[in-house]
Formats: C-alpha cells, sequence, structure tokens
C-alpha cells in the first residue's frame, strides 16, 4: 500500500481555523495533542473541507493508480458515509453502512469501483456515532498500483538570520522524515546565507553556508547541490515551515506517480491573518501577477468545491509556483534562478523551464500578510522584476515597448496617489536599473548597495514607534461624501495633486496595514498614519504637490526613453539569460 493522503487534524500554530479540516455536528470533541476525535451518540463529522476531501479529477489527471482504498483508524460503531461530489451534480451518496471501527486495526473500503466508474470528482466521507465513546484516530486514502518511479527527493531551505524559525522547521522535518516509509529516499538541505544558524548535519540534513546572494543564489546553491546528491526532484521552500507535513507526503506521492516526469507541485497560500480565505491557488504572470482563486471563502462548502473544480483547467503555460512550497524535477531544470536577489526569481524560474505546474488540495503554506512586508524595497524589487520577465519571455508573454513601460507607470503611479513620493523614487530607480542591461544583475548580484541606497532614499517612510507618531485624526467634507463621489475626486483630481488648496481640503487620516494596499483607502487625505498589525509601530505620509510634478516629469522622461530603447533593450536580455540562469555564473560567486 502507498498511501496519497491522510487526514490532517489542525495543530496548535499553524492554520488552526477548524472549518478548513473538519465540519463537526451533535456531541464531539476533538482532543488536538492526541490528534483524535471522541463523539458521543449521535454525534457526526463530515471530511469535506480543504484539507480533508480526496480530489479523484485531480490526482487521476496527474497520476496513473488502477485502484484506491479509504482506511479508518477508531473504535465503536459507526455509520459510514462515503460521499462524491461531480460538477453539477452535487454530492452523490456511494456508501453507507454501520460499521464497527476495530481498535487496533484500520477498517479498509474498497473505492476501486468508483475510481473505475467515476473517474472525476471530489470524495470524502462521514461518520456518525451509533454509541457512546466512539474514538477517530484519523484515515487516509492510498493505492496497491506500482508508481511510476521512485523520487529522490531533496527538500531546499534558504535561510538569512532566522535561526530559531529554521533549527524549529528542520526538527519537525527530521522527526517526519525519519518515519516516513521513503524515508531514504528524502533528504534536507539548509543553505544558510546567513551563516548563523548552525545546523548540525545528521542522518537526514546537510548544511552549507553561501554568501548572502538572496533567494536567488540561496536556491540555486541548493538546486547544484541536490543535483551533486543524486536527487531526482527538489523541493524549494521557506525556512519558517509554515505548513503541515502531510504537505510532503501528498507530494512525494504525486511526484512519484505522476504520468508526466515534467509534473511540479505549487503549493497554495493562505493568509495568517485571514486563514478561511485562499490567497492563491497557483497563479499566472501577464503584466503582473496574478494569484488563482484568490478570496474563495474555504469555510463554505460550495465555493470550495466550484474552487477545486475550476483548478483542474488550471494550465496556462506562463503559470508559476511560489518558492514558498514548489517541488519539481531536476531534469527539467535547464534554467537557474536568475540573479533578481529575491522577488521574482520564482516567476522566472518556472517561465523559463518546462514544468507542468499544478496544485494539489490541502497542499498550503501558511504566510504572513503580504501587505505588512511591503516596502520601498520590495517595490523596487517588483517593479524590476515585472519589466525583466516581459523584457525575456516575450513570446510568452508578448507586449509593446509603451505596455511594458506602461506597467512601471501603473506601479508609480499607485505610490503617488498614496503620497509614498519615496517609494515611487526607488521603483524609478528600479526602471533605470533595468535599463542598464543585464549586466546591472551581474554586477550587483549581492544587492548590497542598492539596499542601502534604498534604505537611506526612503527613511521618511520607516517605521517608527506609536509614542513618536502622531494619531489625530480630522475628517473633512470630501472625505466624508459617498464612496461613489469620493472615488471619483480621487481619480479626477489624482488625489488631490490636481487641486488647489488640497491642504485645507484634504483629511488627516489614520488606517489599519490592510488598507495600505487599497489606493481608494488614501482618497481625499492630505495626511495618512498607518499602523502595523500589532499595533505598536507607524508612520505618516503626507500630500506634497512639489514632490509629485518632479517624480511624475521624470517618470515621463523615462517613459519616453524606455519605448525608444525597447526593441533593443530586449535582445540584449534574451541573449544574456542562459548566461546568468546557470549553475556556472553561480558557482562563480561564491
Amino acid at each position: 500500500m502507498t498511501t496519497l493522503q491522510t487526514i490532517v487534524l489542525p495543530e496548535a500554530g499553524i492554520g488552526e481555523d477548524h472549518n478548513l479540516f473538519y465540519r463537526p455536528h451533535g456531541p464531539v470533541g476533538l482532543k488536538q495533542k492526541k490528534g483524535e476525535f471522541e463523539l458521543s451518540a449521535g454525534g457526526h463529522l463530515s471530511f469535506n473541507t480543504f484539507f480533508n476531501y480526496f480530489h479523484l479529477g485531480k490526482w487521476l489527471k496527474i497520476c496513473d493508480f488502477n485502484d484506491l482504498a479509504l482506511h479508518l483508524d477508531g473504535k465503536g460503531r459507526v455509520e459510514l458515509r462515503v460521499m462524491l461530489n461531480r460538477v453539477g451534480l452535487g454530492a452523490e451518496n456511494i456508501y453507507c453502512d454501520v460499521v464497527s471501527l476495530d481498535d487496533d486495526i484500520a477498517r479498509n473500503f474498497d473505492l476501486t469501483p468508483i475510481l473505475k466508474e467515476h473517474g472525476e470528482g471530489v470524495i470524502f466521507f462521514q461518520i456518525r456515532a451509533m454509541e457512546d465513546g466512539v474514538v477517530f484516530r484519523g484515515g487516509s486514502f492510498s493505492t496497491t498500483s506500482e508508481p511510476q518511479r521512485t523520487p529522490k527527493l531533496a527538500i531546499s531551505i534558504t535561510t538569512f538570520k532566522r535561526e530559531a524559525e529554521v533549527r524549529e522547521t528542520v526538527a519537525r522535518l527530521e522527526d517526519y522524515i525519519r518515519a516516513h516509509d521513503h524515508k531514504d529516499d528524502i533528504r534536507v538541505q539548509v543553505v544558510d546565507n546567513g551563516k548563523s544558524a548552525e545546523i548540525a548535519n545528521s542522518d537526514v540534513t546537510t548544511a552549507f553556508e553561501n554568501p548572502n546572494l538572496g533567494g536567488a543564489g540561496g536556491f540555486a546553491r541548493g538546486l547544484a547541490e541536490a543535483t551533486d546528491a543524486g536527487a531526482t526532484h527538489c523541493l524549494f521552500m521557506d525556512d519558517d515551515a509554515s505548513f503541515y507535513m502531510e504537505n510532503i507526503t501528498r507530494t512525494f506521492a504525486a511526484l512519484a506517480y505522476a504520468r508526466d516526469p515534467k509534473t511540479a507541485i505549487s503549493g497554495a497560500m493562505i493568509n495568517t491573518t485571514v486563514q478561511w480565505a485562499m490567497w492563491e491557488y497557483g497563479a499566472v504572470f501577464e503584466g503582473k501577477c496574478w494569484p488563482l482563486h484568490m478570496g474563495t471563502d474555504l469555510r463554505n462548502p460550495h465555493d470550495l468545491m466550484q474552487m477545486e473544480f475550476n483548478s483542474l483547467h488550471d494550465n496556462a503555460a506562463n503559470r508559476y509556483g511560489g518558492w514558498w512550497f514548489f517541488a519539481f524535477p531536476i531534469a527539467q531544470a535547464k534554467h537557474y534562478p536568475f540573479p533578481f536577489f529575491v522577488r521574482g526569481d520564482d516567476i522566472s524560474f518556472s517561465l523559463a523551464n518546462d514544468f507542468n505546474i499544478t496544485t494539489l488540495s490541502g497542499v498550503v503554506s501558511f504566510q504572513e500578510d503580504f501587505t505588512e512586508k511591503e516596502s520601498a524595497q520590495t517595490l523596487y524589487l517588483d517593479l524590476r522584476n515585472h519589466l525583466t520577465h516581459h523584457l525575456v519571455f516575450d513570446e510568452m508573454i508578448p507586449r509593446s515597448g509603451f505596455k511594458t513601460g506602461w506597467i512601471a507607470v501603473r506601479f508609480m503611479m499607485r505610490s503617488l496617489l498614496r503620497f509614498h513620493y519615496s517609494t515611487a523614487e526607488a521603483q524609478l530607480l528600479a526602471w533605470h536599473d533595468v535599463m542598464q542591461g543585464p549586466d546591472f544583475y551581474a554586477e550587483n548580484v549581492d544587492m548590497s548597495q542598492r539596499r542601502a541606497d534604498i534604505k537611506v532614499l526612503s527613511a521618511d517612510e520607516a517605521w517608527k514607534p506609536v509614542a513618536e507618531v502622531d494619531l489625530s485624526e480630522q475628517h473633512k467634507r470630501l472625505y466624508r461624501t459617498s464612496r461613489f463621489k469620493r472615488h471619483y475626486i480621487g481619480v479626477l483630481t489624482l488625489n488631490g495633486h490636481l487641486m488647489p488648496f488640497w491642504n485645507a481640503l484634504g483629511s488627516k487620516l489614520v488606517l489599519r496595514i490592510r488598507a495600505r494596499a487599497n489606493v481608494f483607502e488614501a482618497f481625499c487625505a492630505k495626511e495618512i498614519t498607518y499602523f502595523n498589525t500589532k499595533r505598536d509601530k507607524a508612520y505618516t505620509v503626507r500630500h506634497s504637490k512639489a514632490r509629485f510634478y518632479k517624480i511624475g516629469w521624470k517618470m515621463a522622461v523615462t517613459l519616453a526613453k524606455f519605448v525608444r530603447g525597447h526593441k533593443a533593450l530586449q535582445a540584449r536580455y534574451r541573449d544574456r539569460y542562459d548566461s546568468l540562469a546557470s549553475r556556472e555564473f553561480w558557482e562563480k560567486q561564491k
């Protein structure tokens, strides 16, 4: 038997919204530390959840197996129902019986007839206690079919000055791998860009000290070490590993049974502050990053099923996988990461290599809110990689010189309308750096000079202790008008930059951090103070026509220059991409 998928229960500190794992009714209790449920008579559990349904259609689209079984572990008499949910047909009861769960032997239920008859839809099961004292410890879906291959999987973690987080992650991985059926086929690599993690080598883990060349340099080193160690597949992941180890069970099984040797698994992403909403279930790049199925309410069974059914058709050539969790076949990695330092290296890696990228239900990483991570430096890096992707991958994502340049204009206007003038200056610097050509990347692999430049440039947008910030508010008449009017005032006046006497008309606002990403929230303001999530730090930005027009003029001049030189610049990037995204390039940086 090979386990394809195991029931997941919530763990303290990792995605604790129970609606993502199980749906209880009646007298049901979870003993979280023991990882088991206790049910009294009439208690009911359903596993039609993001983490625990079995998406038969997706597994069969990716993999080749001929039989399927459901295993349940527990004790007591229960009514077991196995349900099949298909597009447009709702949930169909395909098995129902009263069974006794033995205390020592997991009950096995053959689902092969469903596999052969339907081959599509989502399978989930429900149990109802027929007596008091029923215990349910979990279950799994498995097959006896022979896999296509036995992956040699290298889990490669890049870390920088996050010593406690990476040590905890390594400890969790080591415990998991030592208990895995394929423990000899899975290894952990830690590429320590900070040379401070002090990870001990073991029977599972090997640590490598590396210069601080960003995520791109760390993962390039990880790919090289995995190749030299004889791995067939590599899994790039974050050092805090805020995910369930079940991610690896499902990923390893999918890679083993995959029909297409190009199959790569992209982990979904959920925001830790809104755990019930999908942030990204795969993504495509065109003009900007487009997260797929963003905002889906994972608590809602209908929305959840619709997302899964729709995800079967996410096959765009410009699809990419984020490196918080991305497993791929090494043989298909013809190009190494491009030297972006961070931000965008995962996008170009996916676009440059011939992977067949897919997602799996329940394979997800929990990440901090990206809006709080936003800064002048991250937006510098974001704009730089967006422009470079369109210069390099013109055949895949065609765009004229003007439309490519308009990406930069759009990025900068978003900053200018929110009074983040220093960020806009950093974005203008990114645009100029891209226009220097690919040699700029070769000469600034560690980004040390640019990081220092941007830190000085954006000092007025740095977080400060709350005690040092004026938190008073003043809501003027324009701000108090309807959302409709406020929107058009903001758009038509470019948030007051085209209107005289704005300092007399605009409001003083204090906004939560999540509002920072929304330009509308800044409309009709003259001064905005932003709080971080913990509300212990803040910073203030203020309306300035002088800075707006000065940066706007530079932006217009740069756009004209970019459009004139677009074709030549594009040719330079395409000629140089292969050499910069190569193992040889990265080995010279050690």
